[in-house]
């Protein structure tokens, strides 16, 4: 649907077509009776979209700074064809920058979130269930990877991420028997949706699900990084870790369990997130931070002892 149509349904008022600020998906920075405002897709269908917003709305009362859906003289969030979309409120503040001071504050309110009762039955939020990777998958995805690191002159440990990733195939079983903690998240927790005001305020809650706690830890260490211009291309330092954990450990103790198999959920969330986006998204490779950082976790996936919990 064009911008100016979904705009439309929202009563905004725009006397050009809105470009989205966002490559991968439309994201429109507009005034609003004198005001900025994102409008975004969200969850579909709109009752996933309604159960997001009770969610945020939940966390906001629990003192987690987060976007809502804004009062409108319309309903907010709405579904327009085939796709649901929401209106924020732009909110402004720094960039993520990469200082120990915001890392440890981005770990205390990752804490604070999976601090709160899993109350997933008010929400009815989707419930993690990616558990069925197949070895047909990794070796096209690894193919595709091949593909893309030759064509960009990037040498890459191919043999050695394929051996490992064929592993977390046979690990998936395992994984999903295990009775983990599980958290309600916006599950996409990283640098490029927070903004600092000075505190890490949550602007992209869209991927709110219940999933394991930990393999919602581990997705913050291998992609924290991924697609911010002003992060580093590398992802978190062994320190940095540390101060993002001590940030966390303020409001949330791991179990015994998710200490033992911290490493297999790091793979396995490797397999679920990092996998597709190295093979899916070849534009990624053209950017020379983005070659930097894929080159990192992969790193960090062949070598994450320092990396512990």
């Amino acid at each position: 649907m064009q911008s100016t149509k979904v705009l439309e349904h929202f009563q905004i008022a725009a006397d050009k077509e809105p470009k989205s600020i966002y490559p991968f998906s439309p994201v429109y920075h507009v005034p609003y009776k004198g005001k900025e405002v994102i409008v975004k897709k969200t969850q579909k269908p709109l009752e996933r979209a309604e159960a997001l917003a009770k969610y945020t709305r939940s966390l906001r009362a629990n003192g987690v700074p987060i976007v809502t859906p804004i009062k409108m003289d319309t309903n907010n969030p709405q579904e327009l064809e085939d796709a649901c979309y929401v209106v924020y409120p732009f909110i402004h503040g720094k960039s993520y920058t990469a200082t120990h001071t915001q890392i440890y504050a981005s770990g205390c309110l990752l804490g604070r979130i999976h601090a709160l009762p899993p109350k997933g039955e008010l929400f009815q939020l989707p419930e993690y269930a990616v558990y069925d990777f197949t070895n047909e998958e990794v070796e096209e995805s690894v193919r595709a990877i091949t593909t893309h690191s030759k064509r960009n002159r990037v040498t890459f440990p191919i043999t050695q991420l394929e051996e490992k990733l064929l592993s977390c195939v046979t690990k998936q079983s395992c994984l999903k028997e295990l009775l983990l903690p599980h958290v309600l998240t916006p599950h996409d927790y990283k640098a490029n949706n927070l903004v600092f005001t000075p505190e890490p305020y949550l602007i992209d809650p869209d991927n709110a699900a219940k999933v394991p706690r930990v393999f919602d830890l581990a997705l913050a260490l291998l992609l924290f990084h991924n697609e911010l211009s002003f992060a580093p291309d590398h992802v978190f330092t062994v320190e940095q870790w540390k101060a993002f954990l001590s940030g966390y450990y303020q409001f949330v103790q791991v179990t015994e369990v998710e200490k033992r198999v911290w490493k297999m959920a790091l793979e396995h969330v490797f397999l679920d997130e990092v996998m597709w986006l190295m093979a899916e998204v070849p534009e990624d490779w053209e950017k020379p931070s983005q070659r930097q950082l894929f080159l990192s976790v992969v790193h960090l996936l062949l070598h994450s002892q320092p990396y512990e919990i």
